[in-house]
């Protein structure tokens, strides 16, 4: 069964509630903006792919609707213009960038999607309402066609520069640390990061995946392990303050080849703002000579912004810092099976700190760009040259690489000038 974070249909938008996962799978309906707004900020939804997805249909759940593509509302009335409605949607695009300001992902949404629009302000409103359900509709589905090209592309990086023989012998297989969720759950299906690693799976070079449990909001417990564990993929559990002694103590015998994260935002210089945890990470990595791998589509890559002091960081409430949530463990700890039993339906809130304890609760951190190997996009990998400048014209120019004639059956097989890639694939 595939994973659906996002479920879309012709204008009826629902998103799974990743609050109450993994323990409760409830999907949510969002109606117009405002749901998708509040949905946003309140991480029901998140990952910078799948903020920008959600908000972009949240306009079509409003304004657009099957075959007739237009129907009457209070934003949109039918007897609006069409540039009243071109204004209309170009408000709601405004107000949903509002709702987390870190990540590009859904600024670069809008801001495409405000250039359809207004294009086709000279025509009528069904047209206007026609061209955006179209546009965003497909955001939807590039989404994961570059996820997978990302997940094809890093994972040739990775056995380039760690090789390992593909086989059923696991000892022989590289594993990698990622951190926060990068998955199915973070964009429209895949995933970045964690698209990497389904290739590495996939191709028999995984022995298995150390992820971090990602406090304060545990996205790497509830939402990667979950993951994960539903696609089978072998993996262990580790707190972020294990990572160093990770490192340190089992680099060899787990044969730990990189850590792979996500991005919500990259500069210009390739500095990378990601969830809170990621600069440490790549602090270790450095240290301990394990590559520090960076994926995100082009989407993400923020050309406007020159380095990481220019990138705005989110401050969450510190009561996230100060709870924790989950079901109730039963007083029989022990069913037989070495897992412990859960009291249905007890999904609370509980206080861990101290009273009166103040918390700082920054969403993010920026990794500067000397800790970073290389950036995975779905046009290729972005390395440095020799004076250690990131190589954008690799994703932006002419030479960018098409990942849809690619395959990860033979990761040696490399092309040349820092972008990574197989043999075309040749089978019919």
């Amino acid at each position: 069964m595939v994973l659906e974070a996002i479920k879309y249909s012709h204008g009826y938008l629902e998103i799974l509630d990743q609050l109450r996962l993994p323990h409760e799978e409830i999907y949510i309906e969002i109606k117009d903006c405002k749901d998708a707004w509040h949905a946003i900020q309140r991480m029901q939804v998140r990952g910078a792919p799948a903020i920008a997805l959600v908000a972009a249909l949240s306009v079509v759940s409003e304004g657009v609707l099957g075959s007739d593509k237009a129907i009457a509302s209070r934003a949109f009335p039918r007897t609006a213009s069409a540039q009243e409605t071109a204004s209309e949607i170009c408000r709601q695009l405004d107000y949903l960038v509002t709702s987390r300001p870190t990540a590009v992902n859904l600024a670069d949404a809008a801001t495409k999607l405000k250039v359809i629009v207004d294009a086709a302000a000279d025509g009528s409103r069904s047209d206007v309402l026609g061209e955006y359900m179209e546009a965003a509709e497909q955001m939807l589905i590039d989404d994961v066609k570059d996820n997978e090209a990302i997940g094809k592309h890093g994972a040739a990086w990775i056995l380039k520069h760690h090789p390992c023989n593909p086989s059923e012998d696991n000892n022989k297989n590289v594993s990698v640390i990622t951190h926060c969720n990068t998955g199915s759950l973070a964009t429209a299906g895949y995933g970045t990061a964690l698209g990497i690693i389904r290739s590495l799976h996939t191709s028999n070079s995984l022995r298995q995946v150390f992820y971090t449990e990602t406090r304060p909001y545990n996205q790497g417990s509830r939402l990667t392990g979950y993951e994960l564990i539903h696609d089978s993929i072998p993996c262990t559990l580790i707190t972020d303050s294990m990572a160093a002694a990770l490192m340190n103590t089992k680099k060899d015998s787990e044969n730990i080849a990189a850590v792979v994260v996500g991005a919500d935002r990259v500069a210009t210089n390739g500095d990378t703002a990601n969830k809170i945890g990621t600069y440490a990470l790549a602090v270790l990595a450095r240290y301990h000579g394990v590559k520090f791998l960076v994926a995100a589509p082009k989407t993400t890559v923020d050309m406007e912004t020159k380095s990481g002091a220019d990138i705005r960081i989110e401050e969450r409430p510190q009561i996230e810092v100060l709870t924790i949530k989950g079901p109730r463990v039963a007083p029989q700890h022990d069913n037989g099976s070495g897992e412990q039993e859960l009291v249905p339906g007890s999904l609370e809130e509980v206080y861990v700190a101290a009273r009166g304890t103040h918390a700082w609760n920054p969403a993010f951190d920026v990794t500067p760009a000397d800790l970073i190997d290389a950036i995975v996009t779905e046009k290729g990998v972005v390395e440095k040259d020799a004076s250690g400048v990131f190589q954008w014209e690799k994703v932006f120019g002419a030479g960018a690489m098409d990942a849809s004639e690619l395959e990860v059956a033979k990761p040696l097989d490399m092309l040349p000038d820092g972008l990574t890639a197989l043999e075309p694939n040749t089978s019919p």
